[in-house]
């Protein structure tokens, strides 16, 4: 599998090639500004070569010398693009890595945000799921 592209932006990783609509769905659903503004700043990657890809596997395929694309990763799986809320997977790539949660499209722009400038920290967000394991904002 080839590696990870370097990028200063958090990466929104296609893993599952069934649904080329359902794909170009959750782009125009993660492109929407929230009430605010505020945009998510990511590199969307659809490249069949990462067909199938586990969190294991993605994190051997990290940099080495501690470049981490911010930290976190986002993948578009299987279950993220038939799911009808079409909630991404986030992983950790630093502080814990290969713990994971779940967010819906219109909140990935907080949790982007908020932990590339380090305004906070990856278990505040997971800690803060649902009990089904998705992030759905601060309630």
């Amino acid at each position: 599998m080839k590696s990870l592209p370097k990028s200063d932006k958090s990466l929104l990783l296609r893993t599952d090639f069934a649904d080329d609509a359902a794909w170009r769905s959750l782009c125009e659903a993660v492109a929407v500004p929230s009430e605010e503004g505020f945009l998510a700043q990511l590199d969307f990657i659809s490249d069949p070569a990462y067909d199938g890809l586990m969190v294991q596997q993605l994190l051997q395929l990290l940099p080495k010398g501690g470049d981490h694309n911010q930290g976190i990763a986002f993948i578009a799986d299987r279950a993220t693009l038939t799911d009808p809320e079409r909630a991404v997977l986030v992983v950790d790539l630093f502080d814990s890595p290969g713990r994971t949660f779940r967010v819906i499209p219109t909140e990935i722009w907080g949790v982007e945000n908020n932990l590339s400038i380090s305004n906070m920290d990856y278990s505040e967000f997971a800690d803060s799921v649902d009990l089904d394991g998705v992030f759905r904002g601060f309630r």
